[in-house]
């Protein structure tokens, strides 16, 4: 699940040699799935390890992850680096701002990761997000707008020229898009 270096168990060992007896690390996404998503590390006390917790062993200690947090920490990657500007650890988590899909995967749940992953991350700097709503029997994918999103002058483009572009392109099983999003100006939306 999670890649964690020579370099950086080194470093772990290091820290954790300081601390209490039989402390571990606590590797977590807060809001997982989510375009918010961030990763993090944490001392963890074993009075703090849950039932439910994975344990992954390293050299020295065990690296500790919560259930939720498990699928969106797949193929992540710890690392301790040193380059001119000094020591830094690094942790890569390609998959936490949505769960890594299974080759198996339905439309519905292909589309909806392909937002997750590749809108909605351009759309959160306008303050705006899209999901799906279903896709059609004749393949058209109905869409939901919502924060800045949501009244703003340039939403055609965005979802002819961008997003129908894209998932067309992408999935063959796709023949267009539509937005079911009534939209309102106001304050909240982007220009």
């Amino acid at each position: 699940m999670i890649s964690i270096s020579e370099t950086a168990q080194a470093h772990f060992a290091k820290l954790l040699a300081d601390q209490a007896q039989q402390t571990n690390i606590r590797v977590f996404v807060v809001n997982p799935g989510t375009s918010q998503a961030e990763c993090g590390v944490s001392y963890c006390p074993e009075d703090a390890v849950e039932d439910s917790d994975i344990r992954l062993n390293f050299n020295g200690f065990d690296a500790v992850v919560d259930t939720e947090s498990a699928p969106f920490l797949e193929e992540a990657e710890i690392d301790f680096v040193t380059d001119k500007m000094g020591t830094q650890l690094t942790l890569k988590a390609p998959n936490a701002k949505a769960r890594k899909l299974g080759d198996n995967a339905s439309l519905n749940e292909r589309v909806q990761h392909m937002l997750e992953t590749e809108v909605n991350p351009q759309l959160a700097n306008h303050g705006g997000q899209v999901s799906l709503v279903e896709v059609t029997a004749e393949g058209i994918a109905v869409l939901q707008f919502g924060g800045g999103c949501n009244g703003c002058s340039m939403i055609d483009v965005t979802l002819k020229e961008g997003i129908e572009k894209e998932m067309v392109a992408k999935f063959d099983e796709i023949t267009g898009v539509a937005d079911i999003t009534e939209h309102q100006a106001g304050d909240h939306s982007y220009y």
